[in-house]
């Protein structure tokens, strides 16, 4: 014998009833099958009765939504000469159920015992339709099997008599018998319920009682999850669990199969094989005694309370005392309190434990009744209530004796800012649980599942600010890579938020590249970077980077309260890391702190590898000695570019047209732009320069860079013949001009020089940058980095290189 177990989801449709028809007919045995109320109508009746009781009237509308729902059930689902037998007897039930209802509203009160009689009518009403399309079936009286004490709302079987009844009930039973789930009844035969899911426990209770092969609950979905796919979309079905693992689960609010239900089929060691209706042909999930191990992962599911108080009892008064748990736990089962998770700090100064927020005023009641003297007298206690949390347990019998599970689960939190309030771990190992607050539930779920599972792809969530020259460049990059990324590299790239001058988008579900502008233009809002920033903390997205591809000093200026969100930055903007020394080591301390990244190697030479070739020689023991570079693609342009044909100016305004210069030439010309990269690589070298530090001798007079744009560049038209008499000089010295910035045991100077053929600078071309690298270790021959080092290209590049750095972490 078999006992099949049906869900309101599996009964909710005509379609579906036809399936459960279809299974029930398709066994090779004897089934008893057990049903549950049609989707939704439990909750239905609590509302009405709720209403009744506080005398509003609108509990007259829901009751005819209950009877427009089994009346249009028995319409689709029985030909016309059979319905008016099926709805004259449903229509008996819905006399007696408003006739009850009518008196909770004359009488303004509703008690728990006429609740569950309330209650009862979706499953007796659910039950009998579908006996009426089960042949060979009969309905069974299930007050007459299940017993129960008379604890109303949530009633304890008495299993002894009730396992003689059922027995008796089904011995050389030969039809298929439908079962009412979730009701009982008490010594005096009156309705009581089994609690919330108790479907799900009645079906157990009848196949302990019969030693049935095998238990089926036929629900919606295909058996457990690794986790709530609701909240992680990357969730896997899972095939085996123990009868353990499917507790540890259902307790901490996997929702698949109510917690009781285990139990009784624990004891007679009865396989549960949970099966999705609109996928019979699908595994499910098989829960047996011995659950095959897992190949993919060491814990099998991730489970979650989305909200719960923790409270604390806590205080000098507790350290050394005995009895303390007694009292407080024995205080609590006074009122019938139950608790979630327990946790107490060795040093016996405080107890925890997370409770349901509705039963949070009764436990405070109970704790200051009890420790009143403690409290109140000799003020060596308090009672502390902390709200908006929620709960995560990792289950799994393979955590057992394994080392370096724990520290999985804390890293993979850590690293996404989310703060763990409490945690629980039996000596068992088969669960450990953390509380952390309820905003960053989802964001921690999804992390731990990356973290344990061996998912199809990473995601990587990006908000750009500033898609101009660079960012346009970057987002086109990164969309002819996403795809590559994704299959080669499993790393899915989401650009969730862009941020332009006037305008920006935020898109958790990510921005199509393609037509970004479009969307933009439609769905966007007024651009503010105050609110981009509030908007990407609230979406609170796991493995966040926030670019900045500006040159916009109140975008820098943003970057702490990023990395404090947790956030990690990669800039190319040099405004942050060339300011004043206390931030930028500032922001790299909270990086530090915050576990996340600070990235900016395009800050000097565009895509060249020059900042993270410096922290790997002084990572690996080495010092920086010297630094030697030509560090300006724009100045190197100009000066390779001035020849008789093309004066000073026109080059200019050539590294202008061929976006190598800044908006103003001047911040070029001036060597402000040379000077900010300079101060960056001194520091990343280990010298706390400040921007005063560093001389720069000018090469134009103080005239050009004075006044207008207009007036500069009347200025720089009369430099004209100056350099080109300079130029013909140096072409028959063999020599070329190049603007070079140096840094010596911590002394920084900038300035144009004459180099010769021999000087490694001597050949760049176009706008390319070199820096020569002096150390301890590379002390008689520097090594050389050279490249483009300037350009939209090169430099988004770079930023996405450092993007996948981020990734790869």
């Amino acid at each position: 014998m078999k006992v099949l177990k049906f869900g309101g989801y599996s009964i909710d449709s005509p379609e579906n009833i036809l399936r459960v028809k279809e299974i029930i007919d398709s066994q090779s045995e004897s089934v008893i099958v057990v049903v549950s109320a049609f989707h939704g109508i439990t909750d239905k009746l609590l509302e009405l009765s709720n209403l009744a009781a506080a005398r509003d009237r609108y509990f007259f509308r829901l009751y005819n939504e209950i009877e427009i729902k089994h009346m249009d059930m028995i319409t689709r689902l029985f030909p016309e000469p059979r319905q008016t037998e099926v709805i004259s007897h449903i229509n008996t039930y819905l006399k007696d159920l408003i006739s009850i209802i009518n008196g909770v509203y004359l009488l303004n009160d509703l008690t728990p015992k006429t609740l569950d009689r309330i209650l009862s009518f979706g499953e007796i009403m659910s039950s009998y339709i579908l006996s009426k399309i089960i042949r060979n079936s009969e309905i069974i009286d299930v007050k007459g099997i299940i017993k129960t004490d008379n604890h109303f709302g949530n009633a304890r079987v008495n299993f002894p008599l009730s396992n003689r009844l059922i027995r008796a009930q089904f011995n050389n039973f030969k039809k298929t018998g439908i079962v009412p789930g979730f009701i009982g009844s008490s010594e005096h035969n009156e309705i009581t319920t089994l609690g919330r899911g108790g479907s799900d426990y009645t079906a157990a209770i009848i196949s302990a009682a019969l030693d049935v092969s095998k238990l089926e609950i036929w629900t919606n979905v295909d058996g457990f999850m690794t986790a709530d796919p609701k909240k992680v979309t990357k969730a896997l079905a899972i095939e085996y669990l123990s009868y353990s693992e499917a507790m540890e689960l259902s307790h901490f609010g996997a929702e698949v199969i109510y917690t009781p239900t285990i139990h009784p089929v624990y004891q007679r060691n009865i396989e549960v094989l949970i099966k999705n209706i609109l996928n019979p042909e699908g595994k499910g999930t098989l829960i047996s005694k011995d659950a095959k191990r897992s190949e993919s992962s060491l814990i099998k599911g991730i489970s979650s309370i989305d909200n719960i108080d923790l409270m604390t009892l806590q205080g000098a008064g507790m350290v050394g005392v005995k009895g303390i748990s007694s009292r407080l736990f024995g205080a609590l089962a006074r009122y019938d309190i139950n608790i979630i998770l327990i946790t107490q700090a060795s040093s016996e100064y405080s107890i925890s434990f997370a409770l349901n927020p509705d039963d949070s005023d009764h436990a405070l009641k109970a704790l200051e009744a009890e420790f009143e003297p403690e409290i109140k007298l000799r003020n060596v206690m308090n009672i502390l209530i902390e709200k908006d949390l929620s709960v995560i347990a990792i289950v799994g019998e393979q955590m057992k004796n394994t080392p370096g599970i724990s520290a999985n689960l804390f890293t993979s939190l850590g690293r996404n800012g989310i703060s763990v309030i409490a945690t629980a771990q039996g000596s068992s190992e088969l669960n450990i649980s953390v509380v952390i607050k309820r905003e960053s539930l989802v964001k921690a779920l999804n992390v731990i599942h990356e973290g344990f599972f061996l998912s199809h792809h990473r995601d990587l969530h990006l908000y750009l600010v500033g898609a101009g020259t660079v960012g346009g460049n970057l987002l086109k990059q990164i969309m002819n890579q996403q795809e590559v990324l994704l299959r080669e590299h499993h790393l899915k790239v989401n650009v969730v938020g862009i941020c332009r001058s006037r305008i920006m988008l935020l898109n958790p579900e990510g921005i199509d590249l393609v037509h970004y502008r479009e969307e933009m233009e439609k769905q966007g809002e007024k651009a503010d970077i105050e609110l981009f920033i509030q908007k990407m903390k609230y979406l609170n997205l796991r493995n966040s980077v926030f670019i900045d591809c500006t040159a916009d000093p109140d975008i820098a200026g943003t970057y702490i309260q990023v990395l404090n969100a947790y956030v990690s930055v990669v800039t190319a903007n040099k405004i942050a890391c060339s300011s004043d020394y206390a931030l930028y080591s500032n922001l790299k301390r909270i990086a530090r702190e915050k576990n996340v990244k600070f990235m900016y190697e395009t800050n000097v030479g565009a895509g060249l590898p020059i900042i993270s070739t410096l922290n790997d020689l002084i990572r690996s023991g080495d010092k920086i000695v010297r630094l030697e570079a030509v560090l300006s693609g724009t100045l190197n342009f100009i000066f390779n570019t001035i020849s008789e044909d093309v004066p000073l100016s026109k080059a200019v305004q050539l590294a202008m047209d061929h976006g190598f210069a800044e908006p103003d030439p001047r911040i070029d010309l001036s060597g402000t732009d040379v000077r900010r990269k300079l101060l960056i690589l001194s520091r990343e070298s280990g010298y706390p320069l400040e921007d005063k530090d560093i001389e720069i001798v000018p090469f134009l007079p103080e005239d050009c860079f004075a006044g207008s744009l207009d007036d500069f560049w009347k200025a720089i038209g009369k430099q004209d013949a100056a350099f080109e008499e300079r130029r013909k000089n140096l072409d028959h010295e063999k020599k070329k001009l190049r603007f070079v910035a140096r840094l010596d045991n911590g002394t920084a100077k900038i300035e144009l020089v004459e180099v010769g053929a021999s000087h490694p600078a001597y050949p760049l071309e176009g706008s390319n940058n070199i820096i020569l690298i002096t150390t301890h270790r590379y002390h008689e021959q520097p090594m050389v980095i050279r490249g483009y080092g300037a350009g939209a290209d090169v430099t988004a590049a770079g930023v996405f290189a450092d993007i996948i750095r981020v990734a790869n972490v």
